[in-house]
C-alpha cells in the first residue's frame, strides 16, 4: 500500500513559533520533525485514553448487568501478595 503525505497548515501564535524554532535549532531537529513527533505523541495518548475510557464503560456495563465485582481490598491484598513466597490467585469475581 503507497502512502501519500499530505500537506497541512496550522496558524500558531508568534510566541509558540519562536519557542518551536529555538527548540528546533537546540535538538538540531527541523521545526517541521518536532511538530510531527508532538503530533504523533499526542495521538497515541489521546488514544490509549480513549481506548481506556471504552474499557471502563464496557466494564461498567457488564458489572450493571451481571452484579460480579472484586473489591478494591481483595485486589489490594492480591497484589500485596506479588513477588512473595505467599503470592495469592487472582480474587475471583463475585456478586
Amino acid at each position: 500500500m503507497a502512502t501519500t503525505n499530505h500537506t497541512v497548515s496550522i496558524k500558531l501564535h508568534p510566541d509558540t513559533k519562536a519557542r518551536l524554532r529555538h527548540l528546533a535549532q537546540n535538538k538540531r531537529r527541523t521545526a517541521h520533525w518536532i511538530m510531527r513527533e508532538a503530533i504523533q505523541e499526542y495521538l497515541d495518548r489521546e488514544e490509549k485514553k480513549e481506548a481506556f475510557r471504552q474499557d471502563t464503560i464496557k466494564a461498567w456495563e457488564e458489572y450493571r448487568s451481571t452484579g460480579l465485582h472484586v473489591t478494591a481490598e481483595e485486589v489490594d491484598t492480591w497484589m500485596a501478595s506479588w513477588g512473595t513466597d505467599q503470592e495469592l490467585p487472582a480474587p475471583q469475581c463475585h456478586e
